[in-house]
């Protein structure tokens, strides 16, 4: 491998890692929060939540996959 290949690759596991729904989520509460910042209104709480939200979505994702094989 290249060594820009080998960079890309790591930071796509970097990023992505497991779950690229969970990537996506986050990319989307960030996107969420930039876009509630620029209009004044209070942002703060978007990131707190999704995690609150997604913590125990991927939790109970890989607890099934695992039971599974």
């Amino acid at each position: 491998m290249t060594r820009l290949r080998t960079f890309l690759r790591f930071w796509y596991d970097f990023i992505v890692g497991d779950d690229w729904r969970v990537a996506l989520a986050v990319v989307a509460a960030l996107a969420l929060t930039y876009a509630l910042s620029a209009t004044g209104l209070p942002a703060w709480p978007v990131l707190p939540l999704t995690v609150a939200v997604l913590l125990p979505l991927s939790l109970r994702s890989r607890q099934r996959h695992q039971a599974l094989g």
